[in-house]
């Protein structure tokens, strides 16, 4: 392991899983900010950390920083992976990368420029299920793949004034959810050629239900659903003429598969789990990314992060979903 220094920016709830995940895989964590010096100081002590930053300004001009894990809102996360990248920190950016396709162009050009690595923080694309599934894709067991298909349904918190309801801060299932199922046959069958989408409302304009249905440069189709109002069994199945992959509850963490023959033979069963949450496997491979002197790999480079946005930015036009100030 490369063991970079880690700087934490935002006290949130995704920051403190993130942090109690990597310490706990024995990276290291050096430093946090936060745009209240109280919030910061409460952070570090809870995670034993020897910094503590009353600005996002400070935490990314700390010496002791290698690379920075952006834990804002959406609407934050172009603004502050700018603002480490121009000095001079790589970033793992909390998913969605950004709140457009714009804005995580942004980001993909400066760390190109800066000669820094800037990877999304899907952390579902780096679990070894994961793996294994691109490796059965890549050697042809399933045939042609004619369909995908996966769900990310939640029953979450309906207060008007909570963020997952807030448009001013991103909110809706489309980012918060829907990212996981899109960015997923993204990673199977590319960016779509043609989106068809439809999506409910709460009474604050945020997306409550989003379907879309994709069809890929191959032929194959895909569709997917997110919902913030009702749990799902949240699985997810590749289809294709020689066998299916069936992804088992709940598909996007670490969980188990199936691979199952049209007769219904089951050829292939992967039950390992992992240690802690997850989220150390993002981590690990920023650290490995910069340890080998790259600036993207192939799990999730920067471009296909600009993909994914730019296809929620199309489901967004199809359903009619705009966020303030967006021109």
């Amino acid at each position: 392991m490369s063991r970079l220094r880690w700087g934490i920016l935002a006290t949130g709830g995704i920051a403190h899983s993130f942090t109690r995940e990597l310490q706990a895989a024995g990276h290291t964590v050096t430093a946090v900010g936060s745009r209240r010096t109280e919030s910061a100081e409460a952070f570090a002590r809870e995670f034993g950390l020897p910094r503590a930053h009353g600005s996002y300004e400070d935490l990314v001009s700390d010496p002791d920083v290698d690379i920075v894990y952006v834990a804002t809102p959406h609407p934050a996360h172009a603004e502050n992976a700018l603002l480490a990248l121009d000095h001079g920190k790589h970033v793992l950016v909390e998913k969605p990368f950004t709140l457009t396709g714009d804005e995580a162009e942004l980001i993909r050009e400066r760390a190109a420029e800066r000669g820094l690595v800037a990877l999304e923080a899907m952390w579902t694309r780096f679990l070894p299920h994961m793996a294994r599934i691109r490796e059965i894709v890549a050697a042809g067991t399933l045939g042609e793949i004619r369909t995908v298909s996966a769900e990310h349904t939640q029953k979450l918190p309906t207060d008007p004034a909570h963020r997952l309801n807030d448009l001013a801060l991103g909110g809706g299932a489309l980012l918060d959810l829907g990212i996981y199922p899109v960015s997923f046959v993204h990673d199977i069958l590319g960016p779509p050629v043609t989106i068809t989408a439809r999506a409910r409302f709460a009474d604050t304009g945020a997306d409550t239900e989003v379907a879309t249905i994709f069809t890929h440069a191959s032929g194959a189709i895909s569709t997917t659903l997110s919902s913030s109002r009702g749990a799902g069994p949240n699985r997810a199945s590749i289809v294709g003429t020689e066998a299916r992959i069936d992804i088992d509850r709940v598909w996007y963490t670490a969980t188990s598969f199936q691979v199952v023959a049209p007769d219904g033979t089951v050829r292939e069963r992967y039950d390992n789990r992992v240690e802690g949450g997850g989220k150390q496997f993002q981590a690990q491979y920023a650290e490995d990314l910069v340890a080998s002197g790259r600036l993207s790999g192939d799990v999730l480079p920067p471009a296909e992060s600009v993909e994914i946005m730019r296809t929620l930015d199309a489901v967004r036009r199809h359903i009619g979903l705009r966020y303030p100030g967006e021109h």
